[in-house]
């Protein structure tokens, strides 16, 4: 089971998107002020989160939104279908990525990589004008669902050679980076703190949303697998070597692309010029993998093997994250008394078809992934409500601290859930929103069809919202009373 829900914290997140925020939020002199505050959050936010979805899940035997009818009453199942709806948004686009990740694999292996940056953005370009996303879209989602419509046990065996074979590939990839002449100084750029940058709400923004997308605390999707635990296995424990396992893993990828980016450009480009590359090569913020990496892969020794290797783990990663993202999704409607196989068939179908605008637009595609991004902090605020309307020191000592092989989980815990998510939850989405509109965004946070504005968040989170509300004792009354929730032979 640690390695499903390892399979569900190390995905894209951590290779794709994490090297490339880190960029992105960085100052003149480092990155590691976005560390600092990433780091927090994995303590204050994902740790803590990660605790409570085991719990529920390992409690209920139900999935998200069951669980909220189950602990608190059917009035609340429409939070927790938003938790899951949240997740399902991301679904949408995410496999889109994962599409792109499995072309650039068979790219790299069967014709290589491209020579120049100028090859390199025709590769991207070409790619991208073609009908190759909407195809290698639908060839991921086709794997996901065979691999999910045989159950868990299936999601087990396949996350057995997924999750090893990624850390693996992740770590020589890291090792082979660090021994470029130069790289030291894209390390030192990562780890050095301009503590300029901690005033910026939207360095702390992207901190902790990127640190639920690292690690899947709040997507609902560690609940779901949970669902399967033993009822002996424990919670603590668990939650700890995922949440700091996976940023390891970030760390190292991390690692791997900023020592390449710098050791590979520093020859040619000052400092400042190759930070200018890693923030805005790319539309939609994917020119730091898909367009620069394979052309630097070229300028090294052995570079198309670990090009290769590169895109494997890359595709590996964001595969494991599908299929949980697919089981999730499946289980609400097993919760309400669908077949498996039908279940996963309309998942897949529907999450094909909702993805193709992303697929081929870029610019639904960064509006999708901001929106449902920032849409994390609610999802996450949502279970620390369940958790406080149960009643948190209740919660910790009925819920989690069973008599179990575990670590007992002490009272700061309470405090994490009951006080401080729910803080940062309210304190960020405020600070950001006033500040985007009275100096990012002054002319456009109000306008919804503006793919990073205030409003363009409100009116989705909002629709979604109001549909799941009147649909509330519909799914509550399927949920709570449809029989055998939980499949035969379903604990591992």
């Amino acid at each position: 089971m640690l390695l499903s829900i390892l399979g569900i914290a190390v995905g894209t997140g951590n290779i794709w998107r994490f090297p490339r925020i880190a960029a992105k939020t960085g100052g003149d002199d480092g990155a590691g002020s976005f560390l600092i505050a990433w780091m927090i959050f994995l303590i204050l936010w994902s740790v803590p989160l990660i605790i409570a979805e085991l719990a529920i899940g390992r409690k209920t035997r139900l999935g998200v939104a069951g669980s909220f009818g189950k602990l608190l009453s059917g009035r609340f199942v429409w939070m927790g279908a938003f938790v899951g709806l949240v997740a399902t948004m991301i679904m949408f686009y995410y496999a889109v990525v994962n599409g792109w990740c499995l072309f650039y694999f068979l790219r790299m292996t069967f014709l290589g990589q491209p020579l120049d940056s100028s090859a390199s953005l025709e590769l991207w370009d070409g790619f991208q004008a073609g009908s190759f996303p909407l195809v290698f879209h639908f060839l991921v989602m086709i794997v996901a669902a065979l691999v999910v419509v045989k159950g868990i046990r299936s999601i087990e065996k396949v996350n057995r050679v997924l999750v090893p074979s990624l850390l693996l590939i992740v770590l020589l990839s890291a090792v082979r980076a660090l021994t470029l002449p130069g790289a030291f100084d894209g390390v030192r750029y990562l780890f050095t703190p301009d503590m300029d940058q901690l005033a910026n709400p939207n360095v702390w923004l992207e901190a902790l949303t990127q640190n639920a997308w690292d690690t899947g605390a709040g997507w609902g999707l560690i609940l779901t697998y949970a669902v399967y635990m033993h009822r002996k296995q424990g919670v603590t424990l668990n939650a700890c070597l995922t949440g700091f396992g996976n940023n390891s893993v970030s760390l190292l990828a991390a690692l791997t692309i900023f020592s390449t980016v710098f050791a590979t450009l520093g020859a040619s480009m000052s400092r400042a010029e190759i930070v200018e590359v890693m923030k805005t090569s790319g539309p939609a913020g994917t020119g730091l993998t898909f367009i620069w990496m394979p052309q630097l892969f070229s300028q090294m020794p052995l570079g198309r093997l670990f090009a290769i290797l590169f895109f494997l783990g890359l595709t590996f990663a964001a595969l494991s994250s599908l299929i949980s993202m697919v089981e999730l999704a499946s289980r609400s409607l097993l919760d309400m008394g669908l077949r498996r196989r039908t279940a996963v068939l309309l998942v897949c179908g529907v999450g094909y078809l909702c993805g193709v605008p992303s697929a081929l637009n870029l610019d639904v595609f960064s509006n999708q992934d901001f929106v449902w991004g920032v849409g994390l902090m609610i999802s996450g605020a949502f279970i620390a409500f369940l958790c406080n309307r149960f009643g948190v020191t209740r919660f910790r000592h009925e819920v989690i601290n069973l008599e179990v092989r575990d670590m007992t989980l002490r009272g700061w815990w309470d405090i994490v859930v009951r006080y401080l998510i729910p803080v940062e939850c309210v304190v960020l989405l405020g600070w950001w929103m006033y500040l985007s509109a009275r100096v990012y965004e002054p002319d456009t946070w109000y306008d919804p069809f503006s793919p990073y504005s205030v409003a363009t968040c409100v009116v989705q989170w909002g629709l979604v919202l109001i549909a799941l509300l009147v649909c509330n004792r519909f799914m509550a009354g399927r949920m709570l009373h449809a029989p055998g929730n939980l499949e035969p032979g379903g604990e591992v």
